[in-house]
């Protein structure tokens, strides 16, 4: 896994899920290239992204979905 210290400067358009709050408390997606998706914290558009694989990111959320990460 790799990341990027300014989100902005990568040349993607960012997405939200259609299910995101309005007070902005959610993640964003863009797609890199065909195998890298980047990550962000919606409320921080200059700020650090992680890049993930396609494959990574279907893991996270199953794990997710699952509970996989619960204490």
């Amino acid at each position: 896994m790799a990341h990027v210290e300014d989100s902005s400067t990568l040349p993607v358009t960012w997405w939200k899920s259609s299910a995101s709050g309005t007070q902005s408390d959610c993640v964003e997606c863009g797609i890199v290239d065909g195998e890298t998706v980047a990550v962000r914290d919606s409320k921080s558009m200059s700020g650090p992204a992680l890049l993930l694989s396609r494959a990574s990111l279907v893991s996270l959320v199953t794990g997710i979905r699952t509970g996989e990460f619960e204490a």
